[in-house]
């Protein structure tokens, strides 16, 4: 993209964009404030409120409990549209329940009482916190080696680096597909075969990847996953995640919180588990129905638009702030943290500058822009194709460059935030 881009030509992007049409299908209510946290918290599906006031109204209100026999599938018939839109897998190998956080503990125990004599996982030294304390959690419970990789801060992990720490003795590696910080995109099967090669599980964490990026586990050679459905996939603030297990491993694993939806035969009531067949298994206790519901709606707009699109479009997003950001940035003192390459990277684009905190703030209260922080001194911009606009990554960055000017953020504070 040209340096000197001017914001019509942004204007046209948007104007040939065969994904625009489909802002209309989200919430807006301000269209000055630029909501580039897409990556955080997805925008509200505009169809979401009233498919849930049905399910409230008549499904709840009038059904009663005569409407669960409804509502008793839904976490494999979600798991099944998810395989099919957004991660590449077959029926049955997807289910949606709990948390992220529960769903990688679970499959993470699940494949290490499966290992055998192997006492030694891998994660990246860099990868989200609850991903590291899990395992550093489930490794001081069972006595095994937690190795951390080596990752560099915007580049990501490296292959070689995976390659070196890969030996008989590694049971699990737990990764993410999209680094949480700088965007860096790992090659998945690559990474899988790595492991393969050794006779390794990875366990990946897909939660800034899926909805953004085409995510292919079967092709892969996946054995394992997890992710979340708030971001990209725009299920809602707590929405439940999902989790992957590969058709050929569901009967050798036996997951640890043995929940009566995960039985065989769930309302025999039965004196002891036994766990159900297929990815089922790894269901634990009723779900969320109401918060299961809402991904339905959002689940019909990533359909009609297709990944390959959405990655289309994820990727000139980014092109467009790393070329303003080269172009206005640069002289304040900011400097591209995440692969320059758009083949690398995510949806999301990262920018150093040593008062990221202090600058995400003063963007958010007086630009009206919407990013936001993560440490230790990143600003994480990240617009979600199937709604942000060119020319709302241009004023974006036309205001972020006012502030850097006038040094609007001296007057902020700076201590830690507590939004998540």
């Amino acid at each position: 993209m040209r340096d000197d881009f001017p914001r019509y030509l942004a204007k046209e992007l948007d104007a040939a964009d065969p994904l625009a049409d489909l802002r209309d299908r989200f919430v807006i209510g301000d269209d000055d404030l630029v909501y580039l946290d897409g990556n955080s918290l997805g925008r509200l599906p505009a169809a979401t409120p009233a498919h849930l006031d049905r399910l409230v109204r008549e499904g709840w209100g009038e059904g009663l409990v005569r409407s669960w026999p409804t509502w008793i599938e839904w976490a494999r018939r979600l798991g099944d549209r998810l395989a099919t839109h957004a991660l590449g897998a077959r029926p049955g190998e997807v289910v949606v329940s709990d948390s992220t956080s529960v769903n990688l503990y679970k499959l993470a125990a699940a494949a290490l009482d499966a290992a055998g004599e192997r006492r030694t996982v891998l994660v990246d030294a860099e990868d989200f916190p609850t991903d590291r304390y899990l395992l550093q959690g489930l490794a001081q419970a069972r006595g095994l080696t937690l190795r951390m990789l080596r990752s560099d801060l915007d580049e990501g992990l490296r292959l070689h680096e995976l390659r070196s720490a890969l030996d008989t003795d590694v049971a699990l590696v737990v990764l993410s597909a999209v680094s949480y910080r700088s965007g860096a995109l790992l090659d998945m099967a690559a990474v899988d075969a790595a492991a393969r090669e050794v006779g390794a599980v990875v366990l990946w964490d897909l939660c800034h990847a899926v909805g953004a990026v085409p995510v292919e586990l079967e092709a892969s050679g996946a054995d394992l996953a997890v992710g979340c459905t708030y971001k990209y996939l725009n299920g809602g603030p707590g929405a439940p995640a999902f989790l992957y297990v590969r058709r050929e491993l569901q009967s050798r694993l036996r997951q640890p919180i043995q929940g009566w939806f995960g039985q065989r035969d769930q309302f025999l009531m039965g004196a002891d588990y036994d766990p159900a067949p297929g990815v089922d298994r790894f269901l634990v206790g009723t779900p969320p129905i109401l918060s299961l519901a809402a991904l339905d709606p959002a689940l019909d707009v990533l359909a009609e638009a297709g990944i390959a699109r959405v990655r289309a479009k994820g990727r000139r997003l980014g092109e467009l702030i790393v070329t303003l950001a080269d172009a206005w940035l640069t002289p304040y003192g900011f400097r591209l943290a995440s692969p320059r390459d758009p083949g690398r990277r995510g949806s999301h684009v990262s920018l150093h500058h040593p008062e990221a905190l202090r600058i995400s703030r003063a963007l958010a209260t007086e630009a009206r822009v919407v990013g936001d922080y993560r440490t230790p001194d990143r600003l994480r911009l990240g617009p979600a194709p199937l709604y942000t606009r060119y020319v709302d990554v241009w004023d974006a960055m036309d205001r972020l460059r006012d502030l850097a000017e006038r040094r609007a953020w001296e007057h902020v504070p700076g201590e830690p935030s507590r939004v998540t």
